[in-house]
C-alpha cells in the first residue's frame, strides 16, 4: 500500500502472490522485490506494470532505484542487472563470484557499490559503461555486510558489518571517467569481459605498497580512512539455544531484525539505524575532529544517539 500523506489516505494498492521483501519509490516509478523477481511499475493511478525481471535468490530484497536506472541481482549469483527505465535497455555487471548481499546507487545514478556474501571487498562500478572504478577492502576475514551508502557528492562510501564496525572509505573517482549519463547510448549492453576477481589498475590504488612487484594484493587494496563502533543491539538465541542466521532461509522472511542501516544526512553526517528490542539511531560525524591530538586527520565519531521505541 502506498500512502498519500497530503490526502491522508491510501492512494495505491498492489497485490503480489508472494511476500514483498522491499519497495523502492521515485516520483515516476515503483520497484518491488520478491524472492526471485523484480516488478517494475509506472507511478500512476492505477499503476502500470511495465516489466518483470527474474533474479537469483534474493532473500534480502536487494534493489536500488534511481531517476533513470534500476539495479538488482541478475539471474546468476554475484551478477548485477542494470535496466534503463526509459528504454528498457539491460546491462549485466559480473560484480562478484558469490551472491550479492548489499548494494547502493549514488544519488546521481553514476556509481553503484556492491558487496557479496563473503563481505571482504566492496566494489564500485560506473553505471555509464559498467567498468569497475574502485575496490575497497573492509577486511580479510569474512563478514556479513549490513549496509552500503554512497555520500551525496559520491566522494565517500560508508559500510557496516556484523563486526559491529562502521567503515568510511574515500571513493577514488578516476579523473578520466567519462561524463556520460547513466545508461547513455555509448555504453555496452553486456560486459562479460569484466572479471569478478580482476585487480584494479595501480593508479586506482593508494600508497607506495601498490607499486612493489609481486606484493600480495591485500597490502595494496584501498582500506577505510576511518572506522568506529556502532551499537549492534540485543542478540537473542533461536530455538534450543541455537543462534539465528542473518540470512533467511529460502522462501522465508528475515528472522532477525536489520541492523546498521545507513543514510547520509549530508556529506559529513551519517545516520546508522538499528532495530529490534534495543531499537536506536546513532548520528556520526566524518571529518577533522576538533580538539584531537592529530589535527588535520580525518576520522569518524559518534555525535549522539537515541532510542526511538518506548520501554
Amino acid at each position: 500500500m502506498i500512502w498519500d500523506d497530503a490526502k491522508q489516505k491510501v492512494a495505491i494498492t498492489l497485490e503480489l502472490k508472494t511476500a514483498v521483501l522491499r519497495v523502492r519509490l521515485t516520483k515516476s516509478w515503483i520497484a518491488i522485490a520478491i524472492q526471485n523477481s523484480i516488478h517494475l511499475y509506472k507511478f500512476s493511478s492505477p499503476p502500470e506494470r511495465t516489466a518483470i525481471f527474474e533474479t537469483a535468490d534474493n532473500p534480502l530484497g536487494i534493489c536500488c532505484l534511481g531517476s533513470k536506472i534500476v539495479a538488482f541481482p541478475g539471474r546468476s549469483p554475484g551478477k548485477v542487472q542494470l535496466v534503463e527505465l526509459g528504454s528498457g535497455n539491460v546491462s549485466i555487471i559480473p560484480a562478484h563470484a558469490s551472491a550479492l548481499r548489499a548494494m547502493d546507487l549514488s544519488s546521481d545514478g553514476q556509481y553503484l557499490a556492491t558487496a557479496s556474501e563473503t563481505g571482504t571487498l566492496i566494489r564500485v562500478f560506473s553505471t555509464s559503461n559498467c567498468s569497475k572504478i574502485a575496490e575497497l577492502r573492509r577486511g580479510v576475514d569474512p563478514a556479513f555486510i549490513f549496509s552500503i551508502a554512497i555520500s551525496p557528492n559520491s566522494s565517500m562510501v560508508a559500510v557496516t558489518s556484523d563486526k559491529s564496525t562502521l567503515h568510511i572509505f574515500d571513493l577514488p573517482i578516476p579523473s578520466t571517467s567519462e561524463p556520460n549519463s547513466p545508461m547513455s547510448p555509448s555504453r555496452r549492453s553486456q560486459s562479460p569481459h569484466v572479471l569478478a576477481d580482476e585487480d584494479p589498475p595501480n593508479n586506482q590504488k593508494w600508497g607506495f605498497l601498490s607499486k612493489i612487484p609481486l606484493l600480495p594484493r591485500v597490502f595494496s587494496d584501498i582500506y577505510s580512512f576511518a572506522s568506529t563502533h556502532f551499537e549492534m543491539g540485543d542478540e537473542t538465541a533461536g530455538l534450543n539455544g541455537s543462534s539465528l542466521s542473518y540470512l533467511p532461509t529460502l522462501g522465508s522472511l528475515p528472522n532477525r531484525p536489520q541492523k546498521g542501516i545507513l543514510g547520509w544526512i549530508d556529506n559529513s553526517v551519517i545516520i546508522c539505524i538499528g532495530t529490534g528490542r534495543d531499537a536506536r539511531w546513532e548520528r556520526f560525524k566524518v571529518g577533522e575532529r576538533p580538539g584531537v591530538a592529530d589535527e588535520g586527520q580525518r576520522t569518524v565519531w559518534r555525535e549522539g544517539w537515541r532510542k526511538y521505541l518506548g520501554g
